[in-house]
């Protein structure tokens, strides 16, 4: 019991390391001034979107970058999605509309939408973006920039999370306390190794020769968690990509209240474990319960430097995100429950094979 104990406090203090890492390297999108503008196809997947697609198409139109082409995926919306998009493509002729017929066995919606998007657009670039998501006037030339730069086949961003309900601030920034405590966002660029990968479906922009020749939506038609298995293939294949914190450029607000996050992220939890739900698992109990062992099996003055040590690794965090640092230390236990809940839904899906999103049943 006390070197499962000593196991629990280097675990923790491993996770400071890494998110010391990723708070003194802060890899964020530069301002830069681009001095050519190779064409650029912004790629919407939308299902049901009326209440969003209006703020992401007039972000886009607002763009300081003008030589693009915008193109809208509407997937079988049951709302007023379609006539929005089809009275912003009567004043704007860059905007194009593509309605989905019907979806082919084995793929996923959103993978389906992107891959259409994927094979009608004519850029240099293709830069996917969630219809939830909201970008400043400067994103997209300051997003080339840095792929052109790096020599990259994809980029891609963590947008700044707004939260408005109280739902939304316990269960949130369990994505980030995950990935920012783990992964050293550098290594992503400069290691080769697949297993050090992340990417965030809400923006993710690909060089078009890489893309064409990959066609990675493809490759993952049937996967929930097509963006890091996307950026995992990519750095097999040994095409440089990266993944950055993102700022006031680039923000969402990714779900609405606290069903609405536990259920998102019940389906892509084991990803940020290899997709080990076993890990997932183990990772939760460590990091929700190991204090226990820590006290009675460690000196009191370990425990304490236990305890500042998770302090920190909060607060970090919550700066790299940039996130409320109270409300994260607030809500931080309530926090550790619903990552539980979490991964009892994902194995509750996993077992019986099926989940649902956005209306629709995925197995």
């Amino acid at each position: 019991m006390t070197l499962i104990a000593w196991f629990i406090f280097v675990f923790a203090l491993v996770r400071l390391m890494v998110a010391t890492i990723n708070l003194i390297f802060n890899p964020r999108l530069k301002s830069v001034n681009l001095k050519k503008e190779p064409f650029v196809s912004v790629l919407i997947p939308a299902r049901n979107e009326e209440a969003n697609i209006t703020n992401i198409l007039n972000d886009i139109i607002k763009q300081q970058y003008k030589n693009l082409e915008i193109i809208v995926f509407n997937d079988d919306s049951g709302d007023n999605t379609q006539h929005i998009v089809e009275q912003f493509s009567l004043e704007n002729e860059e905007i194009r509309l593509i309605n989905a017929g019907k979806l082919p066995e084995k793929w996923l919606g959103k993978n389906y939408a992107c891959h259409v998007l994927g094979q009608n657009a004519n850029g240099n670039y293709f830069l996917f973006l969630d219809a939830d998501v909201r970008i400043s006037d400067t994103l997209i030339a300051n997003a080339v920039a840095h792929l052109q730069e790096k020599k990259l086949g994809l980029l891609s961003i963590l947008p700044v999370q707004q939260m408005k309900t109280t739902g939304e601030k316990i269960v949130v920034p369990v994505m980030n306390m995950i990935l920012l405590t783990l992964l050293p966002l550098i290594l992503v660029r400069v290691s080769q190794r697949p297993s050090l990968a992340a990417a965030n479906g809400q923006f993710m922009l690909f060089d078009s020769l890489h893309y064409k020749k990959i066609r990675p939506h493809e490759k993952v038609k049937d996967n929930k968690v097509e963006d890091i298995a996307i950026a995992r293939y990519y750095k097999k294949e040994g095409i440089r990509i990266d993944c950055l914190t993102g700022n006031d450029s680039i923000r969402c607000r990714m779900y609405k209240n606290y069903t609405e996050a536990v259920n998102g992220f019940s389906k892509n939890m084991a990803a940020f474990f290899g997709n080990s739900r076993l890990l997932a698992i183990l990772y939760w109990l460590i990091t929700t319960f190991g204090f226990i062992a820590i006290l009675f099996k460690l000196s009191y003055i370990i425990f304490i430097i236990y305890l500042i040590i998770s302090l920190f690794n909060i607060i970090f965090v919550s700066i790299i995100s940039q996130q409320s640092i109270i409300m994260n230390l607030i809500f931080s236990i309530p926090r550790q429950w619903a990552s539980g809940y979490i991964n009892y839904k994902a194995c509750r899906n996993y077992f019986l094979k099926s989940y649902k999103w956005k209306g629709r049943d995925i197995k």
